[in-house]
């Protein structure tokens, strides 16, 4: 889920940049804010956040004749 977010505010970021347009206030939010909100999301994305189930790996045991 936050890589797919990361994936959007990076595609937002890039048309800004390309298309060098201006945001309200400048100082507070521009193109590279987006990039760090954008790696912000994809290292809480490889982190594991929000981890489930207890932080168990392995749910059940694994049935499978190899």
């Amino acid at each position: 889920m936050f890589a797919i977010a990361a994936a959007a505010v990076f595609g937002f970021a890039l048309l800004l940049d390309l298309l060098d347009t201006k945001l309200g206030a400048p100082d507070l939010f521009n193109w590279n804010t987006l990039v760090l909100i954008g790696l912000l999301l994809l290292a809480l994305h490889l982190a594991g956040f929000p981890r489930r189930g207890g932080g168990r790996w392995n749910r059940g045991r694994r049935t499978g004749r190899g």
